[in-house]
């Protein structure tokens, strides 16, 4: 399984939100390139960058701290938030991606993912399926869909998705575990390679989701609260 360090980018700071609320967000620091270089002399390999204001204007707003991340670490990239266009996709990719997540977008115009997906691979697009009691959440998870989060990732496994990013928002920052049982109804019911988002708290968080089948482990607020040491995923990377 994949250990993923987290990056959300909110006014060009490193942040965590709690539930998604942007009202309540905890700075971590003022530079994300040097978190970023932190994480990487640890030993970490991928990043999850989230450009949170993107998310919220619905346009990609910080391309220059990707492009910054990008050249001056080794760090594999994936990059979402405000991605909604072509043009943001051109940008995200020639800003040093090596992956975008698709989220809000790949709920209103699934037609479009599906144009990327044909033409980018299934190896650099992610599906975005970000929900709360089930439900898909969009623009920044401030609005709910009436979609199911398990038939979204299965609709979209049928046209091609490889990869999906699942993120509980109503445990996302609180630390206090993470949706595995969820985890392993999708595992069971679509066949994809599911990363899980939101509430590790521990090692112990990770291990239950590498049992349950994830691909990947997306971690945050659990590294910047010091309740995981980058040192503890060394091994792991």
């Amino acid at each position: 399984m994949r250990v993923i360090a987290a990056i959300d980018i909110l006014g060009g700071k490193c942040v965590r939100l709690t539930c998604g609320d942007y009202s309540k967000k905890i700075i971590y620091n003022e530079d994300p390139l040097e978190v970023a270089k932190e994480m990487e002399a640890s030993g970490i390999r991928y990043l999850h960058l989230v450009d949170l204001d993107g998310a919220r204007s619905k346009k990609i707003m910080h391309f220059s701290i990707l492009e910054k991340i990008a050249s001056q670490t080794r760090l594999e990239i994936d990059f979402g938030g405000g991605i909604r266009s072509d043009y943001d996709l051109r940008i995200a990719f020639g800003s040093g991606a090596r992956q975008v997540t698709a989220g809000s977008i790949a709920h209103s115009s699934p037609s479009l993912v599906i144009d990327w997906l044909l033409q980018y691979g299934n190896e650099k697009i992610i599906l975005g399926a970000d929900s709360k009691d089930r439900k898909i959440v969009i623009d920044g998870w401030q609005k709910e869909s009436d979609s199911d989060v398990i038939s979204f990732i299965s609709e979209y496994c049928s046209k091609g998705i490889k990869y999906a990013i699942c993120t509980d928002v109503g445990k996302d920052g609180l630390l206090k575990g993470p949706s595995t049982d969820l985890y392993r109804e999708i595992i069971s019911t679509v066949n994809v390679d599911l990363i899980a988002s939101g509430g590790i708290s521990s090692m112990d968080d990770i291990i239950e989701i590498k049992g349950a089948g994830c691909e990947g482990a997306i971690i945050g607020k659990a590294i910047y609260e010091g309740k995981i040491k980058l040192k503890e995923l060394r091994d792991l990377c």
